[in-house]
Formats: structure tokens, C-alpha cells, sequence
């Protein structure tokens, strides 16, 4: 019998906890896992128990790249028909946020990974780079784009070029990492920062993750648009009414997505 590539925890507080599962390969993401992913990202999407989803490796590892073994038959005819595009679309495309708990190495395929996500927590010591350079291949999924939006040219080309890490430190100080914890308590913190998330009104958050998503994409003036549209439609929602009625209230507001 196969193990599944990714292990899912229990609903906790309107959390799902996702963690990848090839501890013998270093988690290495092959298209397999890029599919259990997505599927198991898809179905989150629809469940309405479900606010907030943490994706963990484990403690030595989050992953350690794309899987080699079978990218090497791979030839340029045949990845003209590679199916991971539209799998990495499908993570993508997530509208929940999508919460990342890094430790020990972010590599390659698995920094692309925790580029896709909202908020990343990272362990210290952990390193985080895109290293195909050594390879003589480059970043595919994203790493090159993604990157260089979140910490500049230069420092994305020195990472992409070298195909050199950089520390958890370094990655906070640039904004690619937003909270910095020590490792064995990185799952937890990402867990408790997920939970903060999704006490909050679900439509509001998942409108405010898509204009912050925006603004890699659009103009300012495009990206001010969506913003106010999302903020007009939000007035019509009964989760807007609920949360300034509690409020001045003075009570804990009791959101539905609705």
C-alpha cells in the first residue's frame, strides 16, 4: 500500500494543518505531491469548517526541492506536456490564507512553495534558496517572479545566479519570512497564527488576501479598484453588520461567512 505524500491533521479551531510526508526524500515535491496538495487545498476551499490552512515539513526539513529522480525523465518535449503548471496553479489559486511553518531547508521546489503561500513562520537556523543553478536547470515554478516581487532584483538575481540560501534572519529582514521562532516551536506558531487568522470574518479575509494578491499583478490605480470594489461588497455581507455590532456592543463577534 502507497503512503500518501501529504498527512492531514485535525480541524482545530477552523485550521487544517497539512504536512508534507516523504521524510525518506526530504519531501521532495514530486507531481504527486503537487496533486494530494491541490486536491487537498481544493476541498479545503469548500468546506466552510475550514478558515486557514498550515503547510509543514518537519522539523529537519520543509522540503528540500523538486523530486530529481523524476525530473531526469523529463526532455524539453516532454515537459511541454508536464502537468505541474496547472498543479502549482491549483495552490495558486487557494482562496483561504495559506500559512507556511519552515524548518531546516526551503530549497528550490519548496522555497517556490512557501512563495506561494501568505504568511510564512521559519525556525531559526533554516535556510532558504533556489539552488538549480547548480544543476543547470533554473527556477520553474514561479521562484524567479515570486522572488524577485518579495525582495528586490538584486537579491533575487544573487540568490537565483548563485544558487546560494540565505538564513531565516536574513529572509525575515527582507520580508520573505514574517515571524522567526525557534524550531521546535515553529509549527505551533504558525498553528496559533493561523488561528488568529480565521477568527476574523472569513469573507473579509479572503477579500483582502485577493487585493493584497493584486498588487503583484496590477497597476496601483487597478489594484486601488479591486480594493474598493471588494470593500463595497463586504458592506452587503452579514459578517460586516455582525462584526460592528459587537463592536459597539461590546462583545465578541460571532462571524458565519455569510
Amino acid at each position: 500500500m502507497s503512503v500518501a505524500d501529504i498527512r492531514f491533521g485535525e480541524i482545530e479551531e477552523g485550521v487544517l494543518t497539512l504536512t508534507l510526508n516523504r521524510p525518506e526524500r526530504r519531501n521532495a515535491l514530486r507531481n504527486q505531491t503537487l496533486r494530494e496538495l491541490g486536491d487537498a487545498l481544493a476541498a479545503a476551499a469548500t468546506t466552510d469548517a475550514v478558515r486557514a490552512v498550515v503547510i509543514q515539513g518537519n522539523e529537519r526539513c520543509f522540503a528540500a526541492g523538486a523530486d530529481l529522480e523524476e525530473m531526469r525523465h523529463h526532455d524539453a518535449v516532454s515537459l511541454q506536456q508536464d502537468e505541474r503548471p496547472a498543479l502549482w496553479k491549483r495552490i495558486d489559486d487557494f482562496n483561504k490564507p495559506l500559512i507556511a511553518a519552515v524548518n531546516g531547508y526551503a530549497l528550490g521546489a519548496g522555497l517556490e512553495l512557501v512563495l506561494h503561500c501568505d504568511l510564512v513562520v521559519a525556525g531559526e537556523g533554516t535556510l532558504l534558496g533556489l539552488p538549480e543553478i547548480k544543476l543547470g536547470i533554473m527556477p520553474g515554478a514561479g521562484g524567479t517572479q515570486r522572488l524577485s516581487r518579495q525582495v528586490g532584483q538584486q537579491t533575487a538575481m544573487q540568490m537565483v545566479l548563485t544558487g546560494e540560501p540565505i538564513s531565516a534572519e536574513r529572509a525575515h529582514a527582507l520580508g520573505l519570512v514574517g515571524q522567526i521562532c525557534v524550531p521546535a516551536l515553529t509549527a505551533e506558531y504558525a498553528r496559533r497564527l493561523a488561528r488568529q487568522v480565521a477568527a476574523q470574518a472569513p469573507l473579509a479575509v479572503q477579500a483582502a488576501k485577493g487585493a493584497i494578491k493584486a498588487c503583484q499583478e496590477t497597476s496601483l490605480s487597478q489594484g486601488l479598484r479591486q480594493e474598493r470594489q471588494a470593500f463595497v461588497w463586504l458592506a452587503g455581507t452579514e459578517d460586516r453588520n455582525e462584526g460592528i455590532n459587537a463592536f459597539l456592543e461590546k462583545r465578541a463577534p460571532n462571524y458565519r461567512g455569510k
